[in-house]
Formats: C-alpha cells, structure tokens, sequence
C-alpha cells in the first residue's frame, strides 16, 4: 500500500516536473518563433526583409562554414611554415626558423571567445574590488557614510559616459613597443569594471550590515580577531546577498561589454554587430540577429553558472533562488 502511495506520488512529481519545466518553456518558445516569424514578415528596411527564423538559421550555417574555412586556411598556414622550416633545415642544420602567428580574420566564434575573455576579466577585477570595499563600508557606518554619496553618483553612468574617459587614459598610459594586451581590450575591460561593480558592492555591504546580532555578540564572547571575525562570521552571513550582486554585475558586465566593443573595437561581439551594420549587405540583418541571439544565450548561460554557484555557497539550502 505504501509502495503504492510512493509510486503514485513519484508519478505527480514527474508529471508536473515535465509540465513546468519542458513543456512550458518548448510552448513559450515556439509560440515566440511563430510571432517572429509573422512578424519579420511585415517589417521592411531599407536592406530587405526583416529577418526571420529561417534565414537567421541560414546566416548561422554560414558563419559557422565561414569558421571551418578560416580554421582550414589556418592549418594550411602553419603545415606551409613547418615545410619551408624544414627544407632550411636539410641544408642548414643550425637555422631556427621562428612560427609565425596566423594573421586571417577572426570569425564569429572567434569574437565570441575575445567577448567571454573580456567580460570575465572586467567582472573579475570589479569583483575584486567590490567585495572587499562592500565588507568595508558594511562594518564601518564612517566608510558607509563617506563613501555613499560618491557611489550613488558613479552608479547610474552609463558607459557611453565612461568609455572616452577610460580610452583617453588607457591611450595615455599604456605605452608600449611591444603590448601584452591590446588597448581595445583594456578600454573595454576597465569600462565593464566601472558599470559591473556596484550591484556586488552595495549588496555585499547591505549583506555585511544586516549580520545578526546573535552572531556579532558570539563573536564578541570568543574575542574573535577582526580577521577571523570577517572570515568566519560577516562572510558566511552575507554570501546570499553577496552572489545577489554577482548575479546582477555578471548581467550587467555582459550588457555594457557589447556597447563598450563597439565603440572602443575590441574584436568582440560588440564589434562584429557594428561591422555588419556599416557593412550593409543583403546578408547584414541576418547575422546581426544571430549575434542577438548568441549574446542573450550567453548571458542566460553566465546567469545559470553563477546561479550554481549562489547555490553551492549558500548556507541557506532552503532558500528558493531562481
């Protein structure tokens, strides 16, 4: 009878399971590519028909071939090197020839990897930054009130606002024969920092302050160090609030990335959107909404990995997060 019960109930759980978390999203998704579809057929421009699903699909295949094709010209490239090499090497046993980098356009997949680098290495460093000063300003009301007006006033800049600032700056200071990173790719970095870091530092500090008594006055009783206070009580405390503001740089650091590569030229996705654009052909609109496309599922895919891993570093395991 129980074994029924059981059986029956793991029943109901599968059902609504496939119900909520299949079914519904294929049904919403479908319906969107329907309304795409009508839609696009309506919209004209002045390089043709609005895009719709199928040759969005097309222009993927292509770039996709285009992608093949450059890795092919790549491989031939080095394979001609390594000959040549070689054949100097018969005659001259002491000659080290020197492999030089292939220099072919990078492709759509190649941007996508130069916009995943960038973004992670803009939301690394604001995090860097703003975890460190959010336990500050959360433990210290002084800091709070010192630095509170300065933050409610940088936060809303746009990057539009940033990014002549920050390429003036970078162009200025970063002067070298011979650069390890590109000046497109630290102006597109440091604008990400400045736009991505202040949902993580003002919930971190939010999470900081809000720490419960009961476990301020245990701390107090153990005469715990400062160090030792903030690693084992303010850090614990605060991490659901803390990956909160994560959560929000990641997604915002993603959205400003693409604007910040197409006005600095950072060979992203930012940019590839502006050169198909200024392009202008038949096929322009179509790649432009593969990019579209691309750069919401990538954000949709940062935002489930650091959901993951609020919920690892949660202490909470009750809490709903979603």
């Amino acid at each position: 009878m129980i074994s029924n019960i059981t059986m029956a109930s793991l029943k109901d759980k599968i059902s609504a399971f496939s119900v909520k978390g299949i079914l519904l999203p294929v049904f919403g998704i479908l319906v969107f590519i329907l309304l795409w579809q009508v839609g696009a057929s309506r919209v004209h421009t002045s390089l043709g028909e609005f895009p719709g699903p199928v040759v969005v699909y097309e222009q993927w295949n292509s770039l996709v071939a285009e992608h093949q094709n450059e890795r092919v010209k790549a491989e031939k490239f080095y394979v001609r090197q390594e000959e040549r090499i070689a054949e100097r090497q018969a005659k001259d046993p002491s000659y080290a020839g020197i492999i030089r980098d292939y220099t072919g356009k990078p492709t759509f997949f190649d941007q996508i990897f130069t916009s995943l680098y960038t973004v992670l290495a803009g939301f690394g460093l604001a995090s860097l930054i703003a975890i460190p000063l959010g336990i500050l300003i959360g433990l210290n009301r002084s800091v709070y009130s010192a630095l509170n007006p300065v933050i409610q006033v940088f936060k809303p800049v746009s990057p539009l606002a940033w990014l002549p600032l920050v390429t003036m700056v970078v162009s200025a200071s970063y002067v070298s024969d011979d650069p390890m990173f590109s000046k497109s790719f630290l102006t597109s970095m440091f604008t990400v920092t400045l736009c991505c870091m202040w949902p993580t530092l003002i919930n971190t500090a939010v999470g900081v302050a809000a720490v419960e008594k009961d476990l301020l006055n245990v701390s107090k009783v153990l005469r715990l160090g400062w160090v030792t206070h903030v690693i084992k009580i303010v850090i614990p405390s605060a991490i659901p609030l803390m990956f909160t503001g994560l959560r929000l740089s990641l997604g915002i650091a993603w959205m400003v990335l693409i604007a910040a590569e197409m006005l600095a030229q950072n060979p992203g996705l930012g940019k590839f959107v502006w050169d198909e654009f200024q392009n202008g052909s038949s096929n322009s609109l179509g790649r432009i909404m593969v990019a579209v496309l691309m750069i919401g599922f990538i954000g949709y895919l940062l935002d489930r990995v650091m959901l993951a891993f609020q919920r690892f570093a949660s202490w909470d395991k009750t809490q709903v997060l979603r």
